[in-house]
């Protein structure tokens, strides 16, 4: 017999499958796909934290929780008579080795922008090939709605211009972004205010519930307001910058400055709520200098 070339790994999945057995644990025994699904998106972010930390160690253990998730999941599906762990890895391998043509078939692709667009390409083609049954899918189906607004604008964005719909250059996309910002400062001049400048709020939930009770006029702010940001997110493609990855980055970096401001105000004897708006901003210059 081979030895395997993961022990680790078969390791793990053996213990995974005792822990469901019926002498194993009863709260993994208990666990079905949907009960699962929070613990797999809470993972995932944990693990883009660790990763934004640098720390390697924790790098480790957070990708190791990941992990779990998809054992664990796998492990029910085989408890099911589904299908198993080595189905899954079977099936991604497949999925990589036909999404890398220009490094398993004859494809070309110059850099990461052009892999990842090559990438959406076979996507479509596969989805082609899948159609023929009487349901009618659409381009943008698969797209899961539960993602954080940015990164579905990223991924309906690429989907959309892997079919050719797409501007010429950056300066076109550009000019799509001051006509958002046009459309969205006429409709807040049209929109019902409170006397600092902000828009009315809706009705919470409204949107899901009774859009009828909504404003048109404070909607028509919303809306337009996205369609900006849906429009600054198609700039950094054309970029080859990852929008999600680059307000995350800044998200982190507004953390530390605010941090760092508060410290000062510490350190001063008194509260951040203390200093006026003069005091604050030479502190956050102070701690912009200091990066």
């Amino acid at each position: 017999m081979t030895a395997s070339k993961h022990p680790a790994f078969d390791a793990f999945v053996e213990t995974i499958a005792t822990l469901r057995s019926p002498d194993g644990c009863p709260w993994n025994r208990a666990q079905t796909h949907e009960s699962l699904e929070e613990y797999l998106i809470e993972e995932a972010y944990e693990a883009a934290d660790a990763i934004e930390s640098g720390d390697p160690d924790h790098i480790r253990e957070e990708l190791g929780d990941v992990l779990l998730q998809v054992v664990l999941q796998s492990q029910v599906a085989a408890d099911a008579g589904n299908f198993t762990i080595d189905d899954v890895c079977e099936t991604i391998d497949k999925k990589m080795i036909r999404r890398h043509p220009h490094v398993f078939g004859d494809a070309n692709a110059q850099n990461a922008n052009e892999v990842a667009d090559l990438w959406e390409q076979v996507k479509l083609s596969e989805k082609g090939k899948q159609a023929g049954t009487e349901e009618v899918s659409y381009l943008l189906d698969d797209v899961p709605s539960h993602f954080p607004a940015l990164l579905q604008a990223q991924k309906i964005s690429r989907r959309a211009v892997a079919v050719g719909f797409e501007w010429d250059t950056i300066d076109d996309v550009w000019d799509k972004v001051a006509e958002e910002r046009a459309e969205l400062e006429a409709a807040y001049a049209e929109a019902p205010k409170t006397p600092d400048g902000k828009v009315l709020p809706k009705d919470p939930g409204a949107y899901e519930t009774a859009p009828a009770q909504v404003d048109p006029r404070i909607a028509a702010v919303e809306m337009e307001f996205g369609d900006m940001l849906f429009a600054i997110v198609n700039v950094a493609r054309k970029m080859g910058i990852d929008a999600e990855s680059a307000l995350r980055a800044s998200n982190n970096k507004f953390r530390h400055r605010f941090a760092a401001v508060e410290d000062q105000a510490r350190a001063m004897g008194r509260t951040v709520e203390d200093l006026s708006l003069d005091e604050m901003e030479e502190c956050w210059q102070r701690a912009k200098q200091c990066e």
